[in-house]
């Protein structure tokens, strides 16, 4: 399982979420919302420290990472984090 985040992405959780160097961003599964990979479950994001990361990427110093206890979402697939212009919203693409 990898994470890749696109430049843009990556400039939308700088601005939205206020991160800086150093801080990391854990993606995990909810319950509810719009997801196209588990039935009932979506992805969300919050900031935090890796405790048991089975997956995670480092740019411009900010981790993006998911942990072992959300790993039955991604099923083994990698996940790609993009940023729409058309919908100015960050877009999850599980592969």
């Amino acid at each position: 399982m990898n994470i890749t985040i696109t430049k843009p992405a990556l400039q939308w959780f700088k601005r939205e979420i206020d991160l800086t160097e150093g801080e990391g961003v854990r993606i995990f599964a909810r319950y509810g919302g719009c997801g196209d990979v588990q039935t009932a479950f979506s992805l969300a994001v919050t900031k935090a420290e890796p405790l048991d990361a089975v997956a995670q990427t480092i740019e411009d110093g900010i981790t993006f990472f998911i942990e072992q206890q959300d790993s039955w979402y991604f099923d083994g697939k990698s996940l790609t984090i993009k940023y729409s212009r058309k919908y100015e919203e960050i877009e999850y693409v599980v592969e």
